[in-house]
């Protein structure tokens, strides 16, 4: 599939490999009528706003996915900061991937990829809540993120 933005394949090894993200012991299912992974919700399920909480970093980050114009996939925004912090913006792009991932590659200026994430559904979420892995393409350190759906604007 084609992508505004390339993913490195380092965060995909990095999640499935379970060397950052801890895996539960025995995972959730998911409520009658609510998809099991991200393979199984519409894409439409992801547009709309989000809050994204990385590991050791205060706050919370604003996410808007919205439908990507040139391929089946997302394209929106993540802003960082606010309060006493000044906000940075960054543009995001992807989809969910061939293993039922979400994929999202992130770019501070438009052009070059800054971060790359990898998020699985959690199933007892009703496709509300992704976890995984956020890469900084700058020195190769990784975070466990937690992004949480915060209303359901379709962003058509």
């Amino acid at each position: 599939m084609k992508r505004a933005l390339l993913a490195c394949p380092a965060a995909a090894a990095c999640l499935h490999s379970g060397h950052v993200l801890a895996q539960e012991a025995s995972p959730a299912t998911a409520a009658p009528g609510c998809p099991a992974t991200a393979s199984d919700m519409p894409l439409e399920t992801l547009f709309g706003t989000w809050e994204a909480r990385f590991e050791g970093v205060p706050g919370v980050a604003k996410v808007q996915l919205a439908k990507h114009p040139d391929y089946a996939g997302v394209r929106g925004t993540i802003t960082r900061g606010g309060g006493d912090t000044p906000a940075g913006v960054s543009q995001l792009a992807g989809d969910v991937d061939e293993d039922g991932y979400l994929s999202l590659d992130e770019s501070a200026d438009g052009h070059a990829i800054s971060g790359v994430w990898l998020g699985e559904l959690q199933a007892a979420s009703c496709g509300k809540e992704f976890k995984g892995v956020w890469r900084n393409a700058a020195d190769e350190s990784t975070r466990p993120f937690v992004l949480t759906k915060i209303n359901n604007n379709s962003g058509k």
